[in-house]
């Protein structure tokens, strides 16, 4: 086997670029999702390292030393992060000129060859779903013989070798949490509205929902939700209580863990047993009977995207979920002692500053604990970029989905809409929700219940603060 360096590369400071993270940027308080494609990977390859450097705070000379013990090197790009990322493999490449170098993520599925083309260093990316593509480039196949791959034939020239059928089988997947004990410090990651430290894991691949905007169905995961066998996931949760007796929560990353509703009890059920709080992703339509279940057996939060409080939006972006079932799921969630955080996108196509308002008072009328607000972000290949594209929204010549330090920027520009409008909402968004005395008191009541929450949330609400002044200062320059 190839000596096999997993990298998530260096990049802006607090960037937030994982597998995990459906908004690849920094955030407005310190986040880290946990690399779980690339662990996927370094648990199924022997002898080979997880590296994440943002989340570790590791700078370019601290993983420099790397390239010199490892033969190939597989680093996890995203759109926002490309060219830094770019800038990493070549400076690997200086140090190994021996060192292979792929690259894998949803940036180089959908435009594998002018990624490759992107510099001389990038040996190969992988396509598709990558995990069996980089195990067998690591067993020392030649690339002509990996399926799902783009690279440079001996003459040079970019040749693709045939797609790789998606994975059926999800239980040949190995567990990442021993990647995570072996390999990272889970004091490293969080997450503001979940305890911490928390693990956070894949039970599923894909998605059956069409959401527009949404970038991993349509770039890798796929929309037909591919899952692990409920003894499977549970197994590692009994691996988990064994290697993280610290650990407070366990999150299920899965686009829509609540799509498989029978399968989610059973593993709620077993969740149960094992005595683990737990929480996932879930679409705002879960039955009351289900939520009793889930709550019954360890549930504690539901990170939900609401997106928008405007029905035709929803239409527009294909979400399949009404206002109002949102709204009585949320009612359900709330009589069962659910927590939620609900996550919604501002600049989807139809937004008017009147959508803006009714979002906003929606929010607000349906009160979940906590919330994050994005900006529209048109991912190539996704639907909304090509929407996008078609429709003049997204100027060639002003494409970034971030700034200069990794904070999400309002590309997209609509003839009644503009961006400067979309990316002065957020802020707006945020202080009508978060500025209101009952909400005040309801956090100030939680942080008094809790020491520890009320160092942890003051922590927060400085990092929150300077990133309200950040955007401020950004709007002025």
């Amino acid at each position: 086997m190839m000596r096999t360096l997993c990298l998530h590369p260096p990049s802006y400071e607090g960037f937030d670029g994982g597998a995990g993270s459906r908004y690849q940027a920094k955030r407005e308080i310190r986040s880290f999702w946990y690399p779980t494609w690339l662990a996927q990977v370094a648990a199924i390859v022997p002898g080979s390292k997880l590296v994440d450097a943002p989340a570790a705070g590791l700078s370019l000379d601290d993983v420099l030393p790397l390239a010199r013990q490892y033969e190939l090197a597989v680093l996890h790009t995203s759109s926002p992060s490309f060219t830094g990322d770019v800038q990493v493999a070549e400076a690997l490449k200086r140090a190994n000129p021996a060192l292979t170098v792929g690259f894998v993520g949803a940036k180089v599925a959908v435009e594998p060859e002018a990624s490759l083309l992107a510099s001389d260093a990038i040996d190969f990316v992988a396509r598709e779903e990558f995990d069996f593509t980089i195990a067998e480039i690591a067993e020392g196949r030649p690339l002509a013989d990996v399926r799902g791959l783009t690279f440079r034939d001996p003459g040079g020239t970019v040749a693709h070798t045939a797609d790789r059928p998606i994975l059926e089988d999800m239980d040949r997947l190995p567990y990442v949490s021993d990647v995570y004990h072996r390999d990272l410090n889970v004091d490293d990651y969080f997450i503001g509205y979940l305890k911490h430290p928390y693990v956070s894991l894949y039970t599923g691949r894909g998605c059956r929902s069409r959401c527009t905007f949404c970038l991993w169905p349509q770039t890798v995961g796929g929309h037909r939700y591919r899952t692990r066998t409920a003894e499977h996931v549970l197994g590692e949760m009994a691996r988990i209580t064994e290697l993280f007796p610290t650990v407070k929560e366990v999150f299920f990353d899965d686009d829509t863990f609540t799509d498989d509703r029978r399968r989610a009890e059973q593993i709620a059920r077993g969740m149960g047993k094992l005595g683990l709080t737990w929480s996932c992703n879930a679409k705002a339509n879960v039955p009351y009977e289900t939520l009793k279940v889930l709550r019954e057996n360890g549930l504690r939060l539901l990170l939900v995207g609401y997106e928008s409080g405007d029905q035709q939006i929803l239409i527009n972006i294909k979400k399949g979920v009404r206002v109002e079932r949102a709204r009585q799921f949320t009612k359900d969630c709330r009589d069962l002692g659910i927590t939620i955080h609900g996550t919604f996108i501002l600049g989807l196509p139809g937004e008017t500053t009147q959508t803006i308002k009714d979002t906003i008072r929606f929010a607000k009328e349906i009160n979940p604990h906590s919330l994050q607000v994005s900006i529209a972000a048109p991912y190539p290949g996704t639907a909304l970029y090509r929407q996008a594209r078609e429709n003049g929204w997204l100027p060639e010549d002003d494409t970034k989905l971030t700034d200069e330090r990794g904070i999400q920027t309002a590309a997209l520009n609509y003839p009644n809409l503009n961006r400067t409008e979309i990316y002065d909402s957020v802020e707006d968004f945020y202080k009508q929700f978060y500025f209101r005395a009952g909400k005040i008191a309801e956090m100030s009541a939680e942080m008094l219940r809790s020491p520890e929450m009320m160092k942890r949330r003051l922590r927060e609400g400085v990092e929150f603060i300077r990133f309200l002044r950040h955007r401020g200062s950004e709007e002025s320059a």
